[in-house]
């Protein structure tokens, strides 16, 4: 069964990708692109330009549809034509694993108010709900990024470990630490 491709959130609405939010994904992108920079890799050459971005995201719906990255773009219910943030799960590995690596961003101007928080509660609801039904999902997270580690322990995630340059970012390759959360009510009778 596919994931759902809208999930609703007290404030929030989420939603798949689709070429149809190029604009406002481009937007959001480019206003923040300073405040990411410590946190992700360098853009290629050309990144932010129209065309790119539609690519991305046709790339990202037949992920979607696909069911091997879910990827949701949030906006506040009142404003639904802005993007405040995005939430996803790569990396889907079946099997024995059952698992994904998780992702998230969230505008410079909406730090501190949970937004965020909220967000992930309704992206792992899905991935760990009947659709999807994951049992872990991992989030790398450099050690300096205290918010981003904070939002996670928040949610129940465990730090279990650190790993040593795993990243190329901002210039240099960056330690990680690596958190898991796992589905505790997963059918052990169903085989994955």
């Amino acid at each position: 069964m596919p994931a759902e491709p809208q999930l609703l959130s007290p404030r929030l609405l989420l939603r798949a990708p689709t070429p149809a939010l190029a604009a406002e994904v481009r937007d959001y992108q480019l206003r923040n692109a300073e405040h990411f920079r410590p946190w992700d890799p360098n853009y290629p050459v050309g990144y932010f330009d129209p065309e790119r971005v539609v690519e991305r995201l046709v790339q990202a719906e037949q992920a979607f549809a696909a069911g091997t990255a879910y990827r949701y773009w949030f906006a506040r219910r009142e404003t639904p034509t802005r993007l405040d943030g995005q939430v996803h799960v790569s990396q889907l590995a079946r099997g024995a694993l059952q698992s994904a690596m998780l992702g998230y961003s969230l505008d410079a101007t909406l730090q501190g108010q949970g937004l965020m928080h909220e967000a992930l509660l309704a992206l792992i609801a899905e991935m760990f709900g009947p659709r999807v039904r994951l049992h872990r999902i991992q989030a790398a997270v450099r050690p300096q990024n205290l918010r981003s580690r904070k939002v996670l322990q928040r949610l129940g995630f465990q730090l279990e470990g650190l790993s040593r340059r795993y990243l190329f970012i901002d210039g240099g390759w960056r330690d990680h630490e690596l958190f898991a959360l796992l589905n505790e009510d997963w059918p052990v009778d169903l085989p994955p």
